[in-house]
C-alpha cells in the first residue's frame, strides 16, 4: 500500500531499507543538540532501518570510541527522553563510527569510501546513502563536488541503492546566490536527491495544518477573504543571539527566519487543496501561493517593511545586554534582529487580505504562531462587546489549537466576554511530539520529499526578499538600536499595522 505522506511514521508499517547516515560536521552544535538525539529516539521507537550505522565526518581527530562516548553525552543532555535506555544504548553504541577530514581533503574523501564499503560489507547495509550537511553553507558545493569525484553519489534510477544530500539553511544569501548554490548542485545531484531541512516543516502542528485545513468542512468553507480580515503569523524569541554573534551578522533575522521558515508557514496557511497527498501535489499548491505573492513596490518598501535592533533590557527580570555589545557584533552594527511585513497574496482566495508577518529576537516570551482573525459580525445587535474571533495555531511551545469566540457572562446584565477552547497535543494524546528532526531523518531515509523545501520554493521566496534587503542595505537605520529587549518591538511595527485599525496579537 502506498505511504500516506502525512500519516506518523509510528502508525504505519514503513519499511526503511539498510543505510548509512554520515554526518559532515560531526562535532557542531546542531549534531549535539539535535541530530545525535535524534538517532537515538529514532532507534528507541523502532523507527530505524535494522541495518544503520551512523559516521561522523568533521576536522578534529578523535577515535570510534571518543565520538561514541560524545554523542552518548549529547543524547543524555538534549534527547526529549530521559534518561536514556542504557540498555539499548549499549548494543546501539557500536553502530556510530567517526572519520577525520578537511572538507576538500581528496584523501579524506577516499579513505571515506574505503570505510563505507566496509561498513556495507559488515553489516549489510547495500550502498545505502544519506549525507548530512550540517556545516556552513560555504561548503555545500565543497562537499557535493568531492562526494561526486570519488564516486560517493550515484543515480538510484540506475542503480538499486541510493545516495540522498541534506543541506541546512540557509540556501543561499540572497536569489543571485541561491540560483549559483541551485547550480553547483545540480551538477552532481539530481533535485530529487537534494533534501533542503527546514526544521519548521517537522513540527506536529505544521504537519497538522493540512489535515486541519482540508479534513474539517467548516474551517474551510471559512477560509477565504470573505471570512477573514487578515492573518497573523509570528516568530517571537526571548533569546539573544547568544554565541551566534559572527553567524547572525551575516545573516540578519530576515535572512534567518522569515525568508524560510515564515514563508513555508505562510504557504501552507494560504495554499490550495492539493489534488493528491504526494510530495510534489502538495509543494505544487505551496509554490503558486508564493508566486502569488505581489511584489513590494518602491514605496512599499518604506511603509509595509519594519526593522528592527534590540538595546538592552529586561528578560524575566534580569538585565541583557543589547545587540551591539554582544560577543562577535560590531559595536556599530544595522543588523536587523527584529523584522515585520504586510504583504498581499494576489488571487481569488485572499483577494485584499493583509498576511502580517513578524519575526524577532528578544522579545518578551517564546512563542510560534499563525492567527486566522475573522471578520466581525454585523454590529446591529451588539455594537460594543462585539469581538473578532481569533484561530490560532501554536506552533511552539505548547503545540495547539485555540478558537476565540464571543460568549455572554452568566447573569442578568448579559454582558458579552471572549472565552477560549483550547487544544493541547500534549494533554490530549499524552505523548511527546516527536522532535523536528527525527521526523525529517526518518522521511529522507525514505525517500519522502514532502516535508522539505523544493528548488522553486526557495528561489520565489527570495526573488520577494531581495529587494527588500537591497533596499535596507542602501538605507541604513538611523534609529537603532530602537526597541529594549523585553519589549514588543519598535514603535514603527506598531504603527504599521495600527493605522488600518488592527493590532499586533501578545502571542
Amino acid at each position: 500500500m502506498e505511504h500516506h505522506p502525512l500519516e506518523e511514521p509510528g502508525h504505519i508499517d514503513r519499511k526503511l531499507d539498510p543505510c548509512i547516515l554520515v554526518i559532515f560536521g560531526a562535532t557542531g552544535d546542531l549534531t549535539a543538540r539535535k541530530l545525535l538525539p535524534a538517532i537515538y529516539n529514532l532507534k528507541r521507537e523502532g523507527q530505524l532501518p535494522a541495518h544503520f550505522a551512523c559516521v561522523g565526518f568533521a576536522r578534529r581527530e578523535k577515535s570510534h570510541e571518543t565520538f561514541r562516548s560524545e554523542t552518548e553525552k549529547a543524547i543524555s543532555s538534549f534527547s526529549r527522553v530521559k534518561p536514556i535506555d542504557k540498555d539499548l544504548w549499549s548494543g546501539f553504541r557500536k553502530q556510530f563510527f567517526y572519520h577525520q577530514s578537511a572538507f576538500d581533503e581528496d584523501e579524506g574523501y577516499r579513505g571515506l569510501k574505503t570505510f563505507l564499503d566496509k561498513l556495507d560489507t559488515e553489516l549489510n547495509i547495500r550502498g545505502n546513502r544519506v549525507f548530512y550537511l550540517s556545516t556552513q553553507p560555504r561548503y555545500f558545493p565543497t562537499i557535493v563536488s568531492k562526494l561526486h569525484e570519488h564516486q560517493l553519489l550515484y543515480d538510484e534510477k540506475v542503480n538499486d541503492r541510493y545516495s540522498r544530500v541534506i543541506i541546512e539553511k540557509p540556501f543561499g544569501h540572497d536569489y543571485q546566490s541561491s540560483q549559483e548554490l541551485q547550480h553547483n548542485l545540480l551538477q552532481h545531484l539530481r533535485e530529487e536527491q537534494i533534501y533542503r531541512i527546514d526544521h519548521y516543516l517537522g513540527k506536529e502542528t505544521v504537519q497538522n495544518l493540512l489535515v486541519f485545513r482540508f479534513a474539517n468542512a467548516f474551517f474551510e468553507s471559512l477560509w477565504n477573504h470573505r471570512y477573514i480580515d487578515h492573518v497573523q503569523i509570528s516568530a517571537a524569541e526571548s533569546i539573544g543571539i547568544g554565541s551566534r554573534g559572527k553567524f547572525y551578522e551575516e545573516q540578519g533575522l530576515l535572512r534567518d527566519i522569515m525568508q524560510n521558515h515564515m514563508m513555508q508557514l505562510l504557504s501552507l496557511v494560504a495554499m490550495e487543496p492539493p489534488s493528491n497527498l504526494t510530495a510534489n501535489s502538495i509543494r505544487d499548491e505551496k509554490v503558486k501561493v508564493v508566486e502569488s505573492i505581489r511584489p513590494f513596490s518602491a514605496q512599499e518598501l518604506k511603509t509595509h517593511c519594519v526593522r528592527g535592533q534590540y538595546g538592552p533590557g529586561l528578560i524575566d527580570g534580569e538585565k541583557t545586554l543589547g545587540y551591539r555589545e554582544e560577543e562577535n557584533v560590531n559595536p556599530k552594527s544595522n543588523t536587523p534582529t527584529y523584522a515585520a511585513v504586510k504583504l498581499y497574496i494576489d488571487n481569488w482566495r485572499w483577494e485584499g487580505v493583509p498576511f502580517y508577518l513578524r519575526g524577532a529576537k528578544r522579545l518578551p516570551k517564546r512563542c510560534t504562531e499563525i492567527a486566522i482573525v475573522f471578520k466581525k459580525a454585523p454590529g446591529i445587535l451588539f455594537p460594543k462587546e462585539n469581538k473578532s474571533n481569533v484561530l490560532a495555531i501554536r506552533i511552539q511551545p505548547d503545540e495547539g489549537i485555540s478558537l476565540k469566540m464571543n460568549c455572554k457572562v452568566p447573569g442578568p446584565s448579559s454582558p458579552i466576554q471572549p472565552v477560549k477552547m483550547d487544544f493541547k497535543y500534549g494533554a490530549f494524546f499524552g505523548v511527546t511530539p516527536p522532535e523536528a528532526y527525527e521526523r525529517l531523518i526518518c522521511d529522507c531515509m525514505y525517500g519522502d520529499s514532502t516535508l522539505f523545501a523544493r528548488q522553486d520554493e526557495v528561489l520565489h521566496a527570495w526573488k520577494l526578499f531581495t529587494p527588500l534587503l537591497e533596499y535596507w542595505d542602501g538605507h541604513p537605520p538611523k534609529d537603532f538600536p530602537n526597541y529594549e529587549a523585553g519589549s514588543w518591538g519598535p514603535k514603527d511595527a506598531d504603527a504599521m499595522i495600527e493605522k488600518e485599525g488592527r493590532r499586533w496579537r501578545l502571542v
